[in-house]
């Protein structure tokens, strides 16, 4: 991105105005925009903590969107659901007022930092993103934190601070990483998804390969040594690349490794040299992996070791991956955003290791291009827990498509069973469930919810 004309009105003392100001990523924007000076104002269609808080530091924040809200805005700034369609973009085209993307806005702020680590990967993201800033509090850096999830150690997904370093969860849908300003660029993985976007892999690598081309010389590209399309995308960059996994020729290597139970644990190796032991406080082969990710980009801005450890030893999990909501009838009931097959598969592995008499799955698949393009591998997922039991398709940013719904999926499962609805779905989890089973809620819907009512929360 050209950051001139995004600079010229930053430094112009016109007011800027936010279209969704509430969102998990647009209030610390707001706050980091009014902390620099700037006069921020914006909008968002409910009242939430957000939005009261930046109510408080003198934000002025409208609920509800109107023409009128963006008078005298000399831009504006929109979060990714506030479309074309929206009144106060409507009316920002009409007046020509510049409109800027969020990721644009997010990708200038980066260049004012020391560090800035952009934590990208189509799975793992929020989890890697929340094990780092457990890393840098620990090392008492003062961060700058915007997650895709709610973390509890910051009690919501962002951190305003005034260190050196920026930490983003960072996003390929519609190349929307692409605007940042990475100093230090984490590849966890790459695999097909977005299917709305993404014609096949190939548009995804080329995706990946152009957000690591962004780190400048001087900066790092951290990647996933054990995952094959990692680095077939990376390798023709002839770049020197920070990597990690478990085999041999990773430079941030795990060993002697214990995947069993809800702690697992390894040692790692930094250059084949011993560099701490991480156990960790939730369960997975997969999250060692997103462990490694973490100490590889702390490692890459010289956090010492001991941070590491200590932060990767204190993490306990984020919003809504493997959240543990309560029992019921003898129950535990955990709640998880897997919504691709692999992140299903990872999920489903971890859960083997803890010994439950039974797995009740309740799955509700998210959009309806990916529950199509993906079916053959939802169904091999779908298979394996004991009882599965789907919700109807989320449709999220896509319209109705009857070509597709959940009785599809069903019927390559054996023993599954689809609901047009949250209610009989819920009924039949209180007829079946017993004591020693664990209910897991699943997909990135509202499935939540589910569990929720379940636990009586």
């Amino acid at each position: 991105m050209n950051f001139s004309e995004f600079d010229q009105h930053i430094k112009s003392g016109e007011r800027m105005h936010l279209v969704g100001i509430g969102g998990v990523s647009m209030s610390p924007l707001a706050e980091i925009l009014h902390s620099m000076g700037i006069k921020v104002s914006g909008s968002d269609v409910i009242e939430s903590p957000s939005t009261n808080k930046l109510r408080t530091m003198g934000i002025d924040v409208k609920i509800g969107h109107l023409a009128d809200n963006i008078k005298g805005a000399g831009s504006i700034i929109r979060t990714a659901a506030a479309r074309e369609d929206n009144i106060e973009i409507h009316s920002a085209r009409e007046l020509g007022i510049p409109i800027f993307e969020r990721a644009e806005a997010w990708g200038y702020i980066m260049r004012g930092y020391k560090n800035a680590i952009c934590i990208a990967g189509v799975h793992g993201k929020t989890t890697t993103t929340s094990m780092m800033t457990h890393i840098l509090l620990a090392a008492e850096s003062d961060p700058t934190i915007m997650i895709g999830g709610t973390l509890p150690i910051l009690g919501s997904g962002y951190r305003v601070g005034k260190g050196e370093v920026i930490v983003a969860e960072s996003c390929e849908y519609y190349n929307s990483f692409h605007s940042f300003s990475p100093t230090v660029a984490v590849v966890l993985n790459v695999d097909i998804d977005h299917i709305d976007f993404f014609t096949d892999l190939n548009h995804v690598k080329n995706s990946f390969r152009q957000f690591a081309s962004l780190v400048p010389e001087s900066g790092h590209i951290v990647c996933n040594f054990d995952d094959a399309n990692t680095m077939e995308t990376l390798t023709p960059l002839n770049r020197e690349l920070l990597t990690f996994g478990f085999g041999e020729g990773a430079r941030v290597r795990g060993v002697n490794e214990s995947i069993s139970g809800y702690n697992p644990s390894m040692d790692i190796l930094y250059d084949n040299k011993p560099f701490c032991h991480v156990t960790l406080q939730i369960p997975g082969a997969h999250n060692l992996t997103n462990a490694l990710a973490a100490a590889a980009a702390a490692i890459a801005v010289g956090i010492p070791k001991n941070a590491v450890e200590q932060g990767l030893n204190s993490y306990a999990g984020v919003g809504r991956r493997f959240e543990y909501k309560g029992v019921f009838n003898g129950a535990d009931v955990y709640d998880d955003y897997a919504h691709h097959p692999n992140e299903l598969k990872v999920l489903l592995d971890a859960v083997q290791s803890l010994d439950y008499k039974r797995v009740i799955l309740a799955f509700q698949p998210h959009t309806f291009s990916r529950t199509k393009v993906l079916f053959d591998d939802f169904v091999r997922e779908l298979r394996r827990p004991d009882i599965a039991f789907l919700a109807p398709i989320y449709a999220a940013r896509e319209t109705n498509d009857s070509s597709i719904s959940s009785d599809d999926l069903v019927k390559f499962v054996p023993g599954a069973r689809s609901f047009p609805n949250f209610s009989e779905l819920i009924d039949e989890v209180r007829t079946i469930v017993r004591e020693g089973d664990i209910i897991l809620t699943v997909g990135a819907g509202d499935i939540f919810q589910v569990g929720e009512i379940l636990v009586g929360n």
